[in-house]
Order: structure tokens, then sequence, then C-alpha cells
């Protein structure tokens, strides 16, 4: 089943071959040979979107987009790389299974992430990193990466936009996600940073776009970092890299959680096993404490696959009705999750 929102079928004449092959043999696949492209998919209206946004406030500067392995701008690049799967439904489909979740894969997704990207963008082609009033905003872009950050989901000096505060991270970002709140139609800013520290941003965001207006970009580059179609290796290997770089550091601390809502007494054997039990509401799990919380789904997968291995092992078995302990399991999960979010191990995905 597709996902919803996910990149509809493009309306080519004729399909490449390996929309019909299974997971395993497209797998196989290099990216190089996909031989898909931005125009006719879905994901090109969303960018003509992204361009009237621009022009509505008489911005000059259109950015131009790639394929690529994931979505990115390139320091010095005044464009966006799209990822692969945003050219084909079949693609789409592929990266939920490997992933569990489509990245941009809903209108609404799609759309922050293009304008969050085109913060980015914008910064390039008018060398505003160099500007001494947006170093003073935001802080100097030459600021290390971090490989993790500690978010503070109750802080005021940042917009809320991406999920997991993802303005946090480092300066360039913060940037990037005022631009995109500043650029959202409809989005209010005004009355709902009302307050905040985050509002001094968004009206320099104002001022610097009003200067900008009507002024051609200083950097006119159309390069391309790293596109698809030099991509060689297997869509197997990028997955392989990919789970890896989502993956999770995360210490068994929930052992005595589980044990408080399931039991390994012997008296309970005829009641439901507790790794059978979360196998059932796995999915349904997963997917709201995601919600809940702005992690991956992915990286939520792999504390439930954890518990499961560690209830299975102990033989817990339910000890509290079937509903309780649905609720009971899901609040537990986004707890450890907000846990893991606030101990410092919390990854940046650049």
């Amino acid at each position: 089943m597709e996902p919803k929102g996910s990149p509809s079928q493009q309306s080519s004449a004729k399909e490449p071959e390996w929309v019909h092959w299974s997971d395993e043999q497209l797998l196989n696949l290099r990216m190089c040979d996909l031989q898909v492209r931005i125009k006719g998919s879905q994901v090109s209206k969303y960018i003509k979107h992204l361009y009237t946004e621009l022009e509505s406030h008489h911005l000059l500067f259109r950015p131009h987009f790639w394929l690529a392995d994931d979505w990115y701008t390139p320091d010095g690049v005044p464009g966006i790389a799209v990822p692969f799967y945003m050219a084909h439904p079949r693609l789409a489909r592929l990266e939920l299974n490997q992933m569990l979740e489509v990245e941009g894969g809903t209108p609404d997704w799609c759309m922050r992430i293009l304008r969050h990207e085109a913060g980015h963008a914008i910064e390039n082609a008018y060398r505003l990193r160099l500007r001494r009033r947006r170093q003073q905003v935001f802080g100097k872009s030459s600021k290390p990466y971090p490989e993790c950050y500690t978010p503070k989901p109750y802080s005021k000096r940042f917009v809320l936009h991406l999920d997991m505060w993802y303005a946090q991270s480092h300066p360039d970002e913060d940037f990037a996600e005022t631009f995109a709140v500043w650029l959202e139609p409809g989005s209010n800013w005004k009355e709902q940073y009302t307050g905040w520290p985050a509002l001094k941003k968004l009206q320099y965001m104002d001022s610097l776009i009003q200067e900008l207006a009507g002024s051609p970009p200083l950097v006119k580059s159309k390069n391309r970092v790293d596109p698809l179609h030099h991509l060689r290796k297997s869509l197997r290997d990028h997955y392989k890299e990919k789970r890896e770089r989502y993956g999770l550091d995360y210490q068994n601390f929930y052992e005595r959680d589980l044990r408080r809502l399931f039991s390994a007494d012997p008296a309970g054997q005829k009641s439901q096993t507790a790794a059978s039990f979360l196998g059932r509401i796995r999915k349904e799990v997963r997917r709201k404490v995601a919600a809940w919380t702005g992690e991956y789904q992915y990286t939520i997968d792999q504390v439930l696959k954890d518990m499961m291995l560690y209830c299975r092992q102990e033989k817990l078995r339910l000890a509290v009705p079937e509903e309780q302990a649905r609720l009971d399991f899901t609040i537990l999960l986004t707890v450890h999750t907000m846990n893991y979010l606030h101990s410092g191990g919390h990854r940046v995905v650049l």
C-alpha cells in the first residue's frame, strides 16, 4: 500500500522495469541506475509552490534542485538536493519498508523541509553568513557541527519548525529554521512568538528579506554535489548505512519498568507473553510515540526490538488487562524516548 502523501505515480509513458520488482530485487540495483528525475514527479509540484512563496516576497532567488541520496544543501551552493525516493512512488514504498517512514512524504512535511533547505540555499546565494549582524543574531557558521546535541524542548530562544528542536543544533540550522517559519504562509509568527527571544530572530529575518527583495543573488552556480547519477553503491548498501546512521546507542535502563508492567511469575503462565503482545501493538505504538516526541520511527523501533528481546529472554507475560497494558506501555516508551532525547545522546541528522 502506498504511504499516505508519498510521491504520486509519474506520468511518463513508460515505467522503469524495477517498478514491478520485489524489494529484494530492487535493493540490488545501483542508485545511479534508477534513472528517475524530478520533472513530472509529485515533488516538482511542491518545488513550484516554494517558488511561488519566494516570489510573493519579491525575491528573485530560485534554488536549483537535483536528486541525491538525502535532503541537503551543500555549503556555498544555492541549490537543494532531494532524496531519490521522492521521485517515484515505488521508491517511496521501499523507503517506507526500509526506514518505517518517508521523510518528506506528505505535502506538509515536504514543504517544511523545502522551506528549511531554502533557508540554507538563500544564505549561500547572498553570502549572508559573512554579515556581522547575522553572526550576532544566530552565531557564527564556523562553529563545528556536533555529532550529537542535547535539545531543550522548553527553550523560547529558538523557533519550532522541524522535529527534534532542530534549530538548536547549530547556528546555520537556527537560521534555516527561522527562515522557514518566516516564509510559511499564514504562520502568524508575530503573534505566535510574542514574548519569545526567538521573535527578535524573526524580526531580523523580516528586515533582511525586505533588503534582499528585488536583488539578484551573488552566487549563481548550478553546482550539484553528489547527484544520484554519480552514486555507484547499491540501494542495499545505502540503506545499511542509513540504518546505522539512525541507529540508537541505548542502554537497557528500562528493565525495571518492564518488570513492573509485565510479570515472570510462574502463576501467570496462561497469560499472553509480553513479547507477542508488543509485537501486535508495535506499529501503532511506534507511530504514536514518534508523533509525540518527534523522534524517528526507526530509532524508536530499535528500543522496541530491545524491549521485546528482553521480554522474550525473561519470559515475561501480561500482568494487567490488555487495554491497560497498551496504555501503560505507550507511556513507558514515550518517557524513555524523551529521556534519551535529554540524555545528550540525541543524534543530529546532517
